[in-house]
């Protein structure tokens, strides 16, 4: 099978032959060379292409020129340089597409773009080469600046230079010369009434204008009168609405005078659009989310519920194919979408064994990119997806608010889907509204996350295979005695149509435009994400912890497993991978949205102790200050009579041994049985000569001092 937009290279020959699939026209395909400065398409035959791939000699390869490029990381002058390219190409190959494959007819369809566009013929070969060469994309006609000057070094242009110049009337009646002090002046009005919510007309803004800068003011009895200056002293209004219209943004001007929640409804600019005409699969799919009618319950624990899930669906126009699904807990949004465009390319062989369902390619064989993608006012609105377009050519077209009928196909599917699990699924809703006396559906919840997918996976299959009753079949699909299932029209669509699918040959690089972006925190306990750390071989080698401590970086994350993290290179290409380190490795087989359950799970267990901890806290405290409030009190009583600091501080280590051995008496352990107490007897002691020892010495020398410095204290040595 040969592919449109795919890179192949012949093996038995000695230099390095590279060729690129630009088109399919039914059994003809066109190729370019991959080097050369200006490459013209040839013409090949799309059965002998097939040959030579089966035989071996053809093998396709990854394309070279596959990157992941953000417009913020682009200079001025390579956006300008390739949006002016990108559009003589987009009119030129969209208008004379037919003329560009004819060998015979090219040359005066190229003198015909350069007489347009008032440049060279030379020049627009080499513009149409790119584009061929390099993936037949927006970005494929990105200049090779990033291969000239200083790594890192950028080129910006000039801060005193002005594009043009400001119109000057010579004449007196016609009003002033417009200086930059001038358009200060318009530049003020225009902020301070024109781009407000009342929503003022331009012309009453220009007469504010004259009012505060071109005017008199005087008073006439207590009311203030502005007496206009004469037609000589003042800009007119035509002079005003044109540097206004020069210098407008229409954007901000809409935002400001209405709300940014219309603009991104009503206003905001569709990137692509298409014909509404389907001529094979990889021509339009379809992507759309809902919320599954059924509660699910936690993996970890059954009795705990987590709500509904949202289903992602991406559906083939033409063939009514399931291309790729998503389920999980997120919200409609790009993190969802993505998920969805990912498994869109996935093998899906791969991806059923990860859930224990085995199936052969035959039963679901998509893993393209479309040319199309039809989406509604929302995740692709909200979201930039301009590296989508720009890197793969996917074009993305959205519908109107509150239009689903637009999207009708995979709306269906999504109401077959449902009434299916409803009446099979426990916790599946059953009524909109419940009765007094019903039984909450809710409590019957018992399929985790993992146990759903599963389902709805059989389900898809299930749909692949299904007879589409109202399939409008051609004529030709009639005559071949084609069955209208979704995997029969997928084939014989590849068979017979044009090629309009794409295929990712490095599934990174996709990921790479799609995952969603965050930013981690360097700290000496690793590299901090949404509460979790992480860590890498190369932070390790390149001391990151010491030399990065506390600084942000940018990472990729995949919200299914937050195993591992990646942080993307600057030439949109390499990744440095960092993995849960051990503090964090309980989550290891988590989601991102089971990680935030059990998070906020832990903050509600946290909340409901506070109080206890604060009470206890107070508790202690208030037990701490009463003996030491006790403890002064009795000091004070003591203190009979005033006692200097040097007698207080005199004798300190006699006074800690004497309390040493007061202690040793009371802490003393007697685990000896304690013997009955007999009647006392008086027992004449005969005098020996017994040698005291030297610790019943110093004990005796020391209690000797205690009872004299007693003595002297109480006065009873008087």
């Amino acid at each position: 099978m040969i592919f449109y937009n795919q890179v192949y290279q012949y093996i038995d020959k000695e230099e390095k032959n590279l060729i690129r699939v630009i088109t399919i026209e039914e059994s003809i395909a066109y190729l370019v060379d991959l080097y050369g400065d200006t490459s013209m398409p040839k013409k090949s035959i799309l059965s002998d292409l097939e040959i030579e791939v089966q035989t071996g000699l053809l093998i396709p390869i990854p394309d070279p020129y596959l990157k992941s490029y953000v417009d913020t990381d682009l200079t001025e002058k390579q956006i300008q340089k390739r949006d002016e390219d990108w559009q003589i190409v987009s009119e030129g190959w969209n208008t004379f597409k037919d003329e560009l494959l004819n060998k015979k007819e090219r040359d005066a369809i190229f003198e015909q773009i350069a007489r347009q566009n008032s440049i060279a013929k030379i020049k627009v070969k080499r513009i149409f080469t790119r584009f061929w060469q390099r993936g037949l994309n927006k970005n494929a006609l990105l200049p090779d600046y990033m291969y000239s000057g200083g790594k890192g070094k950028e080129r910006q242009l000039s801060t005193n230079s002005k594009v043009g110049r400001p119109r000057l009337y010579t004449s007196t009646e016609q009003g002033i010369n417009i200086t930059e002090d001038v358009k200060k002046q318009f530049d003020y009005v225009v902020k301070k009434y024109y781009r407000k919510k009342e929503q003022l007309s331009l012309t009453n803004t220009y007469e504010y204008m004259l009012r505060e800068f071109y005017s008199d003011k005087y008073y006439e009895g207590n009311q203030i009168k502005y007496k206009i200056w004469d037609d000589s002293r003042i800009p007119t209004y035509h002079q005003f609405y044109y540097w206004f219209k020069k210098l407008e943004d229409p954007k901000l001007d809409f935002q400001l005078r209405n709300s940014q929640k219309e603009f991104e409804l009503n206003h905001r600019p569709i990137l692509s659009h298409s014909a509404l005409e389907t001529d094979g699969p990889g021509t339009r799919f379809q992507i759309d989310a809902t919320i599954a009618d059924v509660y699910l319950v936690s993996s970890f624990n059954r009795n705990l519920i987590i709500g509904r899930p949202v289903v992602y669906g991406v559906i083939d126009v033409y063939s009514r194919l399931i291309t790729g699904v998503y389920i999980g807990l997120e919200g409609p949004s790009w993190i969802g979408a993505m998920m969805a465009l990912d498994n869109m390319v996935a093998d899906k062989v791969t991806f059923c064994a990860t859930y224990g369902i085995e199936i052969d390619e035959s039963q679901w064989p998509s893993h393209h990119l479309p040319e199309i993608i039809i989406a509604d006012r929302g995740e692709f609105e909200g979201y930039s997806v301009e590296r989508l377009i720009n890197n793969f050519n996917v074009k993305i077209e959205n519908t109107s608010p509150y239009r689903g009928d637009l999207k009708g196909i995979i709306e269906r599917q999504f109401r077959t889907i449902n009434g299916k699990i409803k009446r099979k699924a426990p916790g599946a809703i059953q009524k909109e509204y419940r009765e007094r006396g019903d039984r909450d559906y809710r409590l019957d919840a018992s399929l985790n996350l993992e146990e759903f997918t599963k389902i709805v996976i059989h389900l898809v299959l299930h749909h692949n295979q299904k007879i589409i009753e109202k399939y409008s079949l051609e004529k030709e699909m009639i005559a071949d005695q084609l069955t209208a299932t979704p995997i029969n029209l997928w084939n014989w669509g590849i068979a017979n149509k044009k090629g309009r699918l794409q295929t990712v040959s490095n599934q990174d690089i996709l990921r790479l435009n799609l995952l969603p972006k965050g930013k981690a925190r360097i700290t000496r306990a690793g590299i901090k994400f949404k509460g979790l750390a992480y860590g890498s071989d190369k932070a390790l080698t390149e001391q990151w912890y010491l030399k990065m401590k506390n600084q942000s970086i940018e990472v990729l994350y995949d919200p299914r497993s937050m195993y591992r993290i990646y942080v993307p290179h600057k030439d949109g290409q390499n990744f440095d991978t960092c993995y849960l380190l051990d503090t964090s490795e309980q989550y290891s087989g988590d989601s991102l949205e089971e990680i935030e359950f059990y998070q906020q799970l832990l903050q509600e267990t946290k909340k409901q102790e506070a109080i206890k901890q604060v009470e206890s806290t107070v508790n202690s405290d208030a037990a701490i200050e009463s003996i030491i409030k006790q403890a002064v009190k009795q000091k004070k009583e003591a203190s009979v009579e005033p006692i200097s600091k040097s007698e207080k501080l005199k004798d300190i280590r006699v006074n800690r041994k004497a309390e040493k051995l007061i202690n040793r008496e009371e802490e003393m352990f007697d685990i000896a049985e304690k013997p009955k107490i007999q009647p006392a007897q008086v027992i004449e002691l005969t005098k020996k000569e017994v040698a005291p020892s030297d610790t019943q010495k110093s004990n005796s020398r020391l209690l000797d001092k205690l009872r004299k410095k007693r003595d002297e204290k109480f006065g009873k040595d008087q």
